[in-house]
């Protein structure tokens, strides 16, 4: 094997570093943000090493050199820890006249603000909502604007705070809800809500989690305005208020003994503590039906997985799709599940 040319050296001790970030990132999750938070923000940019870790895997390929072998082996090695940024299989989809279709969205109050410079986003969204017609609707931002009308949901339970605007969590229902509820985050307007539905002859538990949000504008001019000491500072000190929220909700889902779906906006990737704490024995429907990136969160330069949707292993998992419907800044999820035939 030929020497390496300066500039190649010069882009393998680039790679090296990258790798090595890469392999670090992967403990993260098992890491609480209240022992390590300047380390847990590392997971915010693990969509990104995955990448710059291919582009160097086919670099080396296509120069013939061995050297692709050091990311090869450490993307590997998260493959099998934490499974691919990338689902290439088809997604699933199966009919069954028994299955239930889940939908969570961040409507961010329904385009209030004109965020997207565009009139009339609210009713688009109720018209895709409708077109869509899922069984079970989890939003988060939600905000009783004038001009929506969800009353094809027949029940639905919401938690609202705030004085001149109204706005919060929602979960809105086609089957009937037996009891509801709310988890409170202290000092925060960010809430976990839950409802029991009845489909047939079971009970379901349905949550919608709403974890701190991290506040930061990804608009590229604004980043390089940030001061990165303080972004930093802040990051770790939202991370540390998910890790607190996260106890809560679980202390709550302890108690329940129903079956249950787990829906939200949790303002983490999943190479994240909260997320491994949160899925615990669940399904991610995403990995489980779905294919491609499954983006949830409207970033420019990478891929980000922040909202989800798991189930218990007494669902099957019959479809699951990512919307590129452009509404808000998150994009919509829906998975398809049917409940497991008792033995």
């Amino acid at each position: 094997m030929k020497k390496l040319s300066f500039r190649n050296k010069f882009i393998y001790s680039i790679n090296v570093v990258v790798a090595v970030l890469l392999l670090l990132s992967y403990i993260l999750p098992f890491l609480p943000p209240k022992t390590f938070s300047i380390l847990a923000v590392v997971n915010l940019g693990v969509s990104f090493l995955i990448l710059i870790n291919v582009f160097f895997l086919l670099y080396w390929v296509l120069q013939l050199k061995r050297k692709f072998m050091l990311s090869f082996t450490v993307l590997i090695i998260g493959y099998f820890s934490f499974g691919t940024l990338y689902k290439f299989s088809a997604s699933t989809k199966i009919d069954d006249p028994n299955n239930i279709k889940v939908m969570n969205y961040n409507v961010r109050l329904f385009n209030l603000y004109e965020w997207i410079p565009e009139k009339g986003i609210e009713t688009k969204i109720v018209e895709f909502i409708k077109k869509e017609s899922p069984d079970v609707l989890s939003l988060q931002e939600y905000h009783p604007h004038k001009n929506i009308d969800l009353s094809f949901f027949k029940y639905k339970f919401e938690k609202l705070s705030g004085k001149k605007t109204k706005y919060g969590q929602a979960i809105f229902s086609k089957f009937p809800i037996v009891n509801s509820g709310s988890i409170e985050f202290p000092d925060t307007a960010n809430n976990a809500i839950f409802v029991d539905v009845v489909k047939g002859n079971d009970t379901i538990r349905i949550y919608n989690i709403h974890l701190e949000s991290l506040r930061i504008n990804t608009k590229v001019e604004h980043l390089k305005n940030e001061d990165s000491e303080r972004l930093f500072k802040r990051i770790g000190t939202t991370f540390k208020m998910q890790q607190f929220q996260t106890e809560l909700f679980l202390m709550h889902k302890k108690k329940c003994n129903y079956k249950m779906v787990i829906c939200g906006d949790f303002n983490n990737t999943a190479f994240s503590y909260v997320y491994r704490k949160i899925k615990g024995n669940l399904i991610d429907t995403f990995k489980e039906a779905g294919n491609g990136f499954g983006r949830t969160y409207d970033f420019k330069f990478f891929p980000v997985r922040i909202d989800f949707i798991f189930a218990e292993e007494g669902f099957n998992v019959n479809g699951f799709k990512a919307y590129n419907h452009h509404y808000s800044d998150h994009y919509p999820i829906m998975t398809t599940l049917s409940l497991k035939e008792q033995e």
